[in-house]
């Protein structure tokens, strides 16, 4: 569960997740929408699929990224615990 906060944490990673809620997106769709370098870019991505936020298809000399929702819903199950019942 750390990892998935620690992913979490950085505002570039939470903005690449809400890219990918749309739609699947090559690591390069991804770059495009940032003005930071794509090696950075990786980084980032390397630390979301670590975490298992997403998912990496390799599809000839293209990576896609997709959501892991099975990851999102273990964690909301999991912060879910600890709210109070009325």
């Amino acid at each position: 569960m750390n990892i998935i906060f620690k992913a979490l944490n950085d505002p570039t990673r939470r903005e690449i997740l809400e890219l990918l809620k749309d739609r699947d997106m090559t690591a390069g769709e991804i770059a495009d929408q940032f003005n930071i370098s794509k090696p950075s870019i990786s980084h980032h991505l390397d630390l979301l699929k670590q975490a298992g936020l997403v998912i990496a298809h390799k599809d000839g000399q293209f990576i896609h990224y997709s959501i892991n929702t099975t990851v999102m819903d273990e964690m909301l199950k999991w912060m879910l615990q600890f709210k109070r019942k009325k």
